[in-house]
């Protein structure tokens, strides 16, 4: 399963209040994220905006929550792949990211840090220790991780089903 793959989505900017963006604070941050290329048509449309220090609409999706999304899907995608090669049966996975962004001076910025914070159930008592261990292999596996250039940590918990 080695290989390249491309991946495609559609982002339209919906903010434009008429005048463009002849001042800072005229226009808005608003557009649709939709599938592009192979994508399913199906897919509905992400609503997103910038963040509300940035003059965003806080009720739309902004970049930085989906990237903390992103970060968290492929953590527990990895994982699940991880626990099932390993014969550890997962009945509930959560997750509560926290991503921490540093504004520089120029108006530019970075992520500083993601930490993941997955609360996992597994069917067997005896296998905790060893499925709360299998959350360093799934973060070598996971591509979104492997692509950012700063830390992405984890505070997991493993905790057997009742």
């Amino acid at each position: 399963m080695n290989g390249v793959h491309e991946y495609a989505v559609r982002v339209e900017w919906t903010g434009n209040r008429g005048t463009g963006t002849n001042h800072y604070k005229a226009y808005g941050r608003d557009h649709l994220i939709t599938p592009a290329g192979r994508a399913s048509a199906a897919k509905p449309p992400i609503l997103g905006s910038s963040d509300s220090t940035f003059h965003g609409d806080n009720d739309r999706w902004n970049p930085e929550e989906l990237l903390l999304a992103a970060l968290s899907q492929c953590h527990l995608l990895s994982y699940l792949h991880v626990a099932a090669r390993n014969g550890v049966t997962v009945t509930a996975y959560t997750d509560a990211p926290l991503g921490t962004m540093e504004q520089v001076a120029g108006g530019g910025g970075h992520f500083t840090t993601v930490t993941l914070r997955p609360r996992v159930s597994i069917a067997g008592p005896a296998q905790v220790d060893f499925a709360q261990s299998l959350h360093a292999e799934a973060a070598r596996e996971c591509f979104i991780a492997a692509s950012v250039n700063f830390p992405v940590l984890h505070q997991a918990e493993t905790v057997a089903a009742l």
